[in-house]
């Protein structure tokens, strides 16, 4: 019997809860990430090469195995051949099951130096191949010195080689609907690691819920889309969504950011969600400083979590205020707060029929100053074409309420619509989430682009106008008014008890009175 994925995942947490031991799991998380990744490229790779070997069309061998042939009969055209179609290359010897055989022939006391060399040769192997931008570095977080694995080498190999054997139990292919799979348990993973890290989980990971409804805000009931763009992309969970969402393996991934920890993880969920090298176009730098975008390239869809209200260089920069990006909003986004240069980024990259949904600071929809004056050239290019408030505790590492701002160039009216989803939400332990029909329920909305009472609103810009463009949604959709309901019956039997208890209590005092007076 197949177990499902939730069974998976949940087998998957507990030994990864338990390989790490005393050491916090954010700091773990790299290990268990990291071999996790190993493995399914050390699969991929040996379940291809035994495919073409087994189905040639000249000499098939149908009992070919690759981990179990020598190394020596791999030749150079081999090697490219693969290194061309998947981006690196995986010596036999260097195979996650021949790794693990060595293991568990209690044959470790090099383990971490021979670890050290494949992870190595696996990076080398694209090394001045059209790949190598993609390759370069998958490994470098994995540090195999740290006191993280142990106070000395003897320890450190041991519990090296527990992990490798712990990793070797997860179960991927005995489960339920396996497109995926480890892409799957790999971002299940990061969301686990993100929920316990507190604050510093937000910055790498967007829960899976909230990327789905961002995406499907983005696409807006598009059945194809060429590209997808994440200008804070993180661990990508969010800007894989598209794909999760159509199963279109023609979709182009581009993203960039400023964490090299971030940026090792997303590229790393790129190849475990199976996307082929030449389609990603992941990048480390600081996006609102120097884009790595090729000049001429813009997109279908862009969604986006970026940090909120962080410092950047600004009118700092003289050079900024010329950007393509943000010369045309004649002003810049404030230093002590950037999230308006993130929209600006976004919306300069959009194609003229592209939509952009990003997670924002709700003080940016309502402040003074240059914020006000970037609202109004959106606002009177009519650039925005959605605004939905979210509901608090839905990110991890802060309980505000967010805010979706939904950018397009090619809106049909001149209009906002403001929708208040801050009711739409389902709870769970200390957390919140929205279930599929929180999502519906706002997807409803704004693909009609319709009013709903005290839940949604389609503004004309002139009206915005007048309110000095403030763009808070409860400035458009109000609150019901919550009356408390009075049960008359009720309330006349606790005046009627009231009264008895009054009259009870002044016989008592008059009683008192003529003991006394008696005296």
């Amino acid at each position: 019997m197949k177990n499902t994925k939730e069974q998976l995942f949940a087998n998957i947490w507990k030994i990864a809860d338990e390989l790490r031991g005393k050491v916090d799991g954010w700091d773990f998380k790299n290990y268990v990430l990291g071999f996790l990744f190993y493995r399914y490229i050390s699969e991929n790779i040996t379940s291809i090469i035994n495919d073409d070997v087994r189905n040639a069309i000249n000499h098939p061998d149908p009992n070919f195995e690759y981990e179990d042939i020598d190394d020596s009969k791999v030749n150079q055209w081999i090697i490219d051949k693969y290194i061309y179609k998947k981006g690196f290359f995986i010596k036999p010897s260097e195979l996650f099951n021949n790794l693990y055989k060595q293991v568990m022939k209690n044959n470790y006391d090099d383990l971490n130096v021979r670890i050290s060399e494949i992870f190595k040769n696996i990076e080398a192997s694209a090394s001045g191949k059209p790949s190598e931008s993609n390759i370069k570095g998958l490994f470098s977080e994995i540090d195999l010195s740290k006191n993280t694995l142990g106070d000395n080498v003897i320890n450190r190999n041991k519990n090296l080689a527990n992990l490798i054997k712990r990793i070797k139990e997860f179960d991927f292919f005995n489960t339920e609907n396996d497109v995926d799979i480890f892409g799957d348990a790999y971002e299940y993973l990061m969301g686990m690691y993100a929920s316990n890290a507190g604050k510093s989980g937000g910055e790498y990971y967007t829960p899976q819920e909230v990327s789905k409804l961002l995406a499907k805000l983005a696409i807006n009931q598009r059945t194809k889309i060429y590209n997808v763009y994440d200008p804070a992309c993180g661990s990508g969970s969010l800007l894989l969504q598209p794909h999760k969402i159509l199963k279109n393996d023609d979709i182009h991934f581009y993203g960039q950011d400023s964490n090299p920890t971030t940026y090792n993880l997303c590229r790393i969920n790129m190849f475990l969600h199976n996307i082929n090298f030449a389609k990603f176009h992941i990048t480390c730098g600081d996006t609102l400083i120097e884009p790595n975008i090729e000049d001429n390239t813009f997109f279908d869809v862009i969604v986006s979590n970026p940090p909120y209200s962080i410092k950047w260089e600004g009118k700092s920069n003289p050079t900024l205020i010329n950007d393509e990006r943000y010369k045309n909003a004649g002003i810049l986004a404030p230093e002590s707060k950037a999230d308006f240069a993130f929209v600006l980024n976004s919306l300069y990259y959009l194609k003229e029929n592209g939509i952009g949904a990003i997670v924002c600071f709700p003080g940016i929809f309502y402040r003074g100053g240059a914020e006000q004056k970037i609202r109004q050239y959106l606002i009177d290019n009519n650039y925005i074409s959605a605004i939905i408030d979210l509901p608090k505790d839905l990110f991890f590492g802060t309980s505000i309420a967010t805010t979706i701002l939904v950018l397009s160039k090619s809106s049909i009216d001149k209009k906002v619509l403001f929708i208040d989803a801050i009711e739409q939400v389902t709870k769970e332990t200390a957390r919140s989430y929205l279930s599929d029909e929180n999502i519906e329920s706002i997807l409803e909305v704004y693909y009609n682009r319709s009013d709903k009472e005290y839940f949604s609103k389609l503004v004309d810009i002139k009206t915005i106008q007048d309110n000095d463009y403030n763009l808070s949604v409860s400035k458009y959709v109000p609150k019901p008014i919550v009356q408390d309901i009075v049960d008359i019956k009720a309330l006349n039997e606790e005046i009627d008890k009231l009264s008895n208890r009054n009259n009870e209590l002044r016989n008592q005092i008059k009683n008192i009175i003529k003991e006394i007076d008696n005296e």
